[in-house]
């Protein structure tokens, strides 16, 4: 009897360790680590490379991209913050690849890049290309004139020389016609970068640049004798540049910027380099 009473002690005890095992178990399942989920979320779509996030970018678009002082590789600004955060939450390892700027939307459709961040608007003629997340920070062109200049409103522009960035919604707009608020092509030059636009203003070579607020806050700080015409040109939003035929990769980045959105992020990081007015 002794025996027997022993027999059902140590099944009831293994019966309680296997019953905590599972309990365990279960719980493990239901409550995963942040790094297990960042994975399983990575392993529902493809990258360029394997554990990499390639954004395509032009580092000449301070605040929102910029190249570090003293630095040729190394990359700071809005955008590149942001991007860093939304690999994070996917557990991957962000890259900055710097281009020139009317390569970023083709690299991203051709498969090259993972995504763009380059204080890209959405317009219907890049929907062709790429898709777009939400929107996640409004900029406005704006005109940077020199000092001491006449000119107070767009209108006062007409018929004088343009300065923009080669493929930006800048050029876009200002090459349209008077009668849609442009300037005509024939008025409109563009350069490779908006530095490079600020400095034939600087020359001479044109009247006028038009280029988004924040970029032409930093060029004329950078720069004396110019400034800003209060008055904007255009009022547009930005969001982020993605593949047509990786959806999953997409959604996923779009699904981060959300949270991002939600939970102050975005904002902060903003507010980390454009102080408000």
């Amino acid at each position: 009897m002794k025996d027997f009473k022993k027999i059902i002690t140590c099944a009831l005890a293994l019966a309680m360790i296997l019953s905590l095992g599972a309990c365990g178990s279960s719980a493990s399942k239901a409550s995963p680590s942040a790094s297990s989920a960042a994975a399983a979320t990575a392993a529902s779509f493809k990258t360029v490379k394997s554990g990499e996030l390639h954004m395509a970018t032009n580092a000449q678009f301070p605040p929102y991209e910029m190249i570090k002082d003293g630095s040729t590789s190394d990359y700071e600004g809005i955008d590149v913050e942001i991007a860093g955060k939304i690999a994070d939450k996917l557990g991957l390892k962000l890259v900055v690849d710097n281009l020139d700027f009317k390569s970023v939307i083709t690299s991203v459709q051709t498969g090259k890049e993972d995504f763009a961040m380059a204080g890209l608007t959405v317009t219907p003629e890049r929907k062709d290309s790429i898709d777009f997340s939400d929107s996640y920070a409004t900029g406005k062109q704006v005109f940077i004139v020199k000092d001491g200049s006449s000119y107070a409103t767009a209108k006062d522009l007409q018929g004088h020389k343009i300065g923009t960035q080669e493929a930006t919604t800048g050029y876009i707009y200002c090459s349209d016609t008077p009668e849609n608020n442009g300037f005509g092509a024939d008025n409109v030059t563009a350069f490779n970068t908006g530095a490079l636009a600020v400095q034939a203003l600087e020359d001479g070579k044109v009247d006028a640049v038009v280029i988004d607020s924040a970029p032409a806050q930093e060029y004329v700080k950078a720069n004396k004798g110019l400034k800003i015409l209060e008055t904007p040109y255009v009022t547009e939003d930005y969001a982020i540049g993605l593949p047509k035929d990786n959806k999953a990769l997409g959604t996923a980045i779009n699904d981060a910027l959300k949270a991002l959105i939600a939970d102050g992020t975005v904002k902060s990081i903003i507010g980390k380099y454009i102080k408000a007015s």
